[in-house]
C-alpha cells in the first residue's frame, strides 16, 4: 500500500539518489535519507592539474566524481607519487565526515576537465546531528572501506617484504 503523505521526488532527484546509492558513502541510505543532502551538494568543474586540496589541508568537503579522473597522491621528497585515480561514481576525501581532520593526501585532476559532487563538512555534520541513523550508516560505510584499505596495506607490505616500517602505522598522533 503507497502511503499518500510520503515524499514523492522528481525526475532529477530521482536520478541523484540512483548515482549516489552507485556510491559506497551512501548506498546504504534510502531516497528519503539521501534527499538531506540535495541542498548541500554544490557542483564544481575542474580542469587538468587543478589542485583540488593538499595533504595537511583541513578535511572541508567530501567530494564525489560525476566525470574525469582524479589522482590522489604523496609527496615523497621532491616528487608526488599517485597512490590510487578515482573515477566517476568514486568519493575520495572521506575522512571529511569525522571531525578535525586533515587531509592525507593531495587530490589533483588528470583528466582534461572533471566535474565533482562536493559536499561541505558542514553540512554533513548537521545532517548527522540531526539523524543519527544516517551517520551510522555512513560511518559503518566508511569503517568498511578503511577496513578494506588496512587490508591493502597489510597485504602490500607482507608483498614487499617489509622493506617500509609498518610499525610507524601505530606511533602515537604526536608524531605523525
Amino acid at each position: 500500500m503507497i502511503n499518500p503523505f510520503s515524499k514523492t521526488f522528481n525526475e532529477r532527484e530521482l536520478e541523484i539518489f540512483q548515482f549516489l546509492s552507485q556510491i559506497r558513502l551512501f548506498e546504504k541510505l534510502k531516497n528519503s535519507e539521501m534527499a538531506r543532502f540535495l541542498s548541500a551538494i554544490h557542483y564544481r568543474k575542474y580542469l587538468k592539474d587543478e589542485v583540488i586540496f593538499f595533504r595537511g589541508d583541513p578535511s572541508h568537503a567530501l567530494y564525489i566524481v560525476k566525470s574525469g579522473l582524479i589522482n590522489l597522491t604523496l609527496d615523497i621528497k621532491d616528487d608526488f607519487e599517485v597512490i590510487k585515480e578515482v573515477r566517476k561514481m568514486e568519493a575520495f576525501g572521506e575522512n571529511s565526515l569525522i571531525e578535525n581532520t586533515k587531509r592525507i593526501y593531495t587530490a589533483v585532476v588528470s583528466s582534461e576537465q572533471s566535474e565533482l559532487m562536493v559536499i561541505p563538512y558542514f553540512a554533513t555534520q548537521e545532517i548527522f546531528d540531526n539523524h543519527p541513523k544516517i551517520q551510522a550508516k555512513m560511518m559503518t560505510s566508511l569503517s568498511e572501506i578503511y577496513n578494506e584499505n588496512n587490508h591493502r596495506l597489510f597485504k602490500s607490505y607482507k608483498n614487499s617484504l617489509g622493506f617500509f616500517n609498518l610499525g610507524e602505522m601505530f606511533e602515537s598522533k604526536d608524531k605523525m
